[in-house]
């Protein structure tokens, strides 16, 4: 799931270098951290959130495909 998250956020900004993403375990979910660089925050929230909320709707998919619950954050 790293690596589905890393993949979309490169290809959303034009700093794909400065693309991070830490993975925390916390009781049953999966908390995914990603930072990126401070003037691409905006592109991966896009308008009113609608993108940062299509990356969490693919993230919960794809966890629930594999049975856990995620959560990502972004961070700039």
């Amino acid at each position: 799931m790293k690596e589905f998250v890393e993949y979309l956020a490169k290809h959303l900004v034009d700093k794909s270098e400065a693309v991070v993403v830490e993975v925390e375990e916390k009781d049953d979910k999966t908390i995914f951290k990603l930072r990126v660089d401070q003037t691409d925050v905006g592109k991966l929230i896009g308008k009113k959130g609608r993108t940062a909320s299509a990356l969490r709707v693919l993230l919960r998919a794809v966890a629930a495909k594999e049975g856990k619950k995620a959560v990502l954050d972004i961070i700039g």
